[in-house]
């Protein structure tokens, strides 16, 4: 059976997306599926896949890490999936965009080429331990409708590959984590790099750059409503936590290729 496919990202965060409005097309969606279609030699390639389907009259974004696992929330993913609504003319960009998510409904704003996600109230839950050969770290565990680790360091080449999970406290972290790598390049300006759960090393993570930003903010004694730049190497966001205790994600999306496959 084909069935059709775009592939976007946003800052080199990777997805396919699979429109499947009424459910009826990968029904519970193989996590096999979702394995082929990530491949990067033997299908499309992508750091997950973005099922767009109805719900109660809304859109749910059911986001499968590569290796077929579930996620909470996407936060690059789902400015794609936005911008799929709206270039197909079935979301209007001079209106919010309310999307649900398995971390509840996020609402996204749009300006020209960048996109806002309201990615809710952050959690700082206390320190943990991370480690990858030869370095072991302290970090800052922040719940943003999934688990990050938040490990400030001097060199970002000190976390290596990152071709293995870094090691972690699974006490503390049941499901597994993302781990971000920190260094800061100035005021308000931090760089990472990041190994997500189910997925390895990716070229960006937003919700692991809303992390960064809220354990950043709380290391440096911020003021609410200051703005953070995060560099990752596919680009870089602006994160804000405001005074009313929300995270606001600003950046880009692009939708690349479309077609049909038979994964």
């Amino acid at each position: 059976m084909s069935y059709p496919f775009l592939k976007g990202h946003g800052t080199e965060n990777d997805f396919v997306l699979l429109p499947d409005h009424d459910g009826t097309v990968h029904g519970d969606l193989d996590p096999a599926r979702v394995r082929a279609l990530c491949d990067r030699r033997a299908g499309i390639g992508g750091d997950g896949v973005l099922r767009v389907l109805r719900r109660d009259g809304g859109w749910f974004m059911d986001y499968r890490n590569s290796d077929g696992s579930l996620s909470e929330m996407c936060g690059n993913g789902i400015r794609v999936f936005g911008l799929h609504l709206v270039q197909e003319g079935l979301a209007d960009p001079t209106q919010p965009l309310e999307v649900d998510t398995r971390d509840g409904i996020k609402v996204l704003t749009f300006d020209g080429d960048r996109i806002t996600v309201d990615m809710g109230t952050p959690q700082v839950l206390g320190d943990s331990e991370v480690a990858v050969p030869g370095h072991t770290w302290t970090a800052t565990h922040v719940d943003v409708g999934n688990p990050h680790a938040v490990a400030f360091v001097d060199d970002l080449a000190e976390a290596g590959p990152l071709l293995d999970a870094p090691t972690h406290d699974p006490g503390v972290y049941p499901g597994g984590v993302n781990v971000e790598f920190v260094v800061r390049r100035g005021p308000q300006h931090v760089a990472m790099r990041v190994h997500e759960r189910g997925s390895g090393e990716t070229r960006a993570c937003g919700t692991g750059a809303c992390a960064v930003m809220v354990a950043a903010a709380v290391a440096d004694g911020a003021p609410r409503d200051t703005a953070y730049r995060v560099d990752q190497p596919g680009g870089s966001l602006s994160i804000i936590w405001t005074a009313d205790d929300r995270v606001l994600m600003t950046g880009p999306a692009q939708i690349v290729a479309r077609g049909t496959t038979d994964l």
